[in-house]
Protein backbone atom coordinates (compact mmCIF):
# COMPACT_ATOMS: atom_id res chain seq x y z
CA UNK A 1 0.00 0.00 0.00
CA UNK A 2 1.26 3.20 -1.10
CA UNK A 3 0.05 5.72 1.46
CA UNK A 4 0.11 9.82 -0.10
CA UNK A 5 -0.42 12.84 1.97
CA UNK A 6 -2.06 16.06 0.07
CA UNK A 7 -0.87 19.43 1.79
CA UNK A 8 -0.51 22.21 -0.38
CA UNK A 9 -2.90 25.21 -0.39
CA UNK A 10 -5.29 24.96 -2.87
CA UNK A 11 -7.96 21.73 -4.47
CA UNK A 12 -6.66 19.40 -1.37
CA UNK A 13 -9.77 17.25 -1.99
CA UNK A 14 -10.04 17.28 -5.71
CA UNK A 15 -5.97 16.08 -5.54
CA UNK A 16 -7.03 13.35 -2.99
CA UNK A 17 -9.99 12.46 -4.86
CA UNK A 18 -8.02 12.27 -8.40
CA UNK A 19 -5.39 10.26 -6.48
CA UNK A 20 -7.14 7.72 -5.12
CA UNK A 21 -9.01 7.23 -8.49
CA UNK A 22 -6.18 7.07 -10.11
CA UNK A 23 -4.22 4.47 -7.40
CA UNK A 24 -7.45 2.77 -6.34
CA UNK A 25 -6.72 0.02 -3.76
CA UNK A 26 -2.78 0.59 -4.41
CA UNK A 27 -3.41 3.87 -2.28
CA UNK A 28 -4.42 5.41 0.68
CA UNK A 29 -4.96 8.80 1.07
CA UNK A 30 -5.44 11.34 3.47
CA UNK A 31 -5.49 15.61 3.56
CA UNK A 32 -3.59 17.25 5.62
CA UNK A 33 -2.34 20.95 6.67
CA UNK A 34 0.82 21.40 5.25
CA UNK A 35 2.73 20.58 8.57
CA UNK A 36 0.98 17.74 9.27
CA UNK A 37 1.79 16.19 5.57
CA UNK A 38 5.59 17.03 5.86
CA UNK A 39 5.76 15.36 8.87
CA UNK A 40 4.04 12.68 8.20
CA UNK A 41 7.04 11.96 5.26
CA UNK A 42 9.44 12.83 7.80
CA UNK A 43 8.34 10.47 10.53
CA UNK A 44 7.70 7.33 7.55
CA UNK A 45 3.72 7.86 8.57
CA UNK A 46 3.09 8.37 4.78
CA UNK A 47 5.21 7.71 1.51
CA UNK A 48 4.49 10.40 -0.78
CA UNK A 49 2.98 14.50 -0.42
CA UNK A 50 1.39 15.99 -3.08
CA UNK A 51 0.37 19.49 -3.10
CA UNK A 52 -0.95 22.49 -5.14
CA UNK A 53 -1.30 26.04 -5.04
CA UNK A 54 -0.78 28.91 -7.28
CA UNK A 55 2.70 29.60 -8.18
CA UNK A 56 3.80 25.45 -7.89
CA UNK A 57 5.92 25.51 -5.29
CA UNK A 58 5.17 28.34 -2.32
CA UNK A 59 2.26 26.98 -0.96
CA UNK A 60 2.50 24.08 -2.17
CA UNK A 61 5.46 22.56 -0.70
CA UNK A 62 7.18 25.43 1.60
CA UNK A 63 6.60 23.19 5.06
CA UNK A 64 7.87 19.82 2.52
CA UNK A 65 10.67 21.80 1.90
CA UNK A 66 11.30 23.34 4.99
CA UNK A 67 11.41 19.25 6.73
CA UNK A 68 12.43 17.37 4.25
CA UNK A 69 14.78 19.74 2.50
CA UNK A 70 14.57 20.54 -1.44
CA UNK A 71 16.33 17.56 -2.30
CA UNK A 72 13.30 15.34 -1.41
CA UNK A 73 10.63 17.94 -3.15
CA UNK A 74 10.09 18.64 -7.17
CA UNK A 75 7.96 21.58 -8.35
CA UNK A 76 6.42 19.91 -10.99
CA UNK A 77 4.83 23.22 -12.64
CA UNK A 78 4.54 27.18 -12.21
CA UNK A 79 2.41 29.46 -13.66
CA UNK A 80 3.14 29.82 -18.14
CA UNK A 81 5.07 26.50 -17.25
CA UNK A 82 3.00 23.23 -17.56
CA UNK A 83 4.00 19.75 -16.34
CA UNK A 84 6.73 18.21 -18.37
CA UNK A 85 6.67 14.61 -18.81
CA UNK A 86 10.66 13.78 -18.62
CA UNK A 87 11.29 16.27 -15.67
CA UNK A 88 8.61 14.14 -13.23
CA UNK A 89 9.97 10.40 -14.24
CA UNK A 90 13.18 12.14 -13.00
CA UNK A 91 11.77 13.52 -9.91
CA UNK A 92 10.37 10.12 -9.06
CA UNK A 93 13.35 7.99 -10.14
CA UNK A 94 15.55 10.19 -8.50
CA UNK A 95 13.54 9.80 -4.86
CA UNK A 96 11.67 12.50 -4.76
CA UNK A 97 8.86 12.07 -2.22
CA UNK A 98 6.74 15.53 -2.53
CA UNK A 99 5.29 17.07 -4.93
CA UNK A 100 4.04 20.59 -5.93
CA UNK A 101 1.80 21.86 -9.24
CA UNK A 102 -0.34 24.49 -9.90
CA UNK A 103 -3.90 24.04 -8.87
CA UNK A 104 -4.87 24.11 -12.57
CA UNK A 105 -2.40 21.87 -13.95
CA UNK A 106 -3.97 19.29 -11.00
CA UNK A 107 -5.26 17.37 -14.58
CA UNK A 108 -1.91 16.94 -16.58
CA UNK A 109 0.63 16.72 -13.64
CA UNK A 110 -1.03 14.25 -11.17
CA UNK A 111 -1.87 10.81 -13.79
CA UNK A 112 2.14 11.25 -14.74
CA UNK A 113 3.22 11.57 -10.48
CA UNK A 114 1.29 8.57 -10.05
CA UNK A 115 1.77 6.22 -12.88
CA UNK A 116 5.44 6.82 -11.97
CA UNK A 117 4.72 6.22 -8.61
CA UNK A 118 2.65 3.19 -8.84
CA UNK A 119 5.49 1.80 -11.21
CA UNK A 120 8.44 2.01 -8.94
Amino acid sequence: MIRVVVGGAIRKDDIAKMVQEIGGEKVEVKVMTDLQAALAIQSNQADYYIGACHTGGGGALSMAIALLTIVKCATVSMPGRPPKEEEIIQAVAAGKVAFGFTGDHMEAALPIIMREILAK
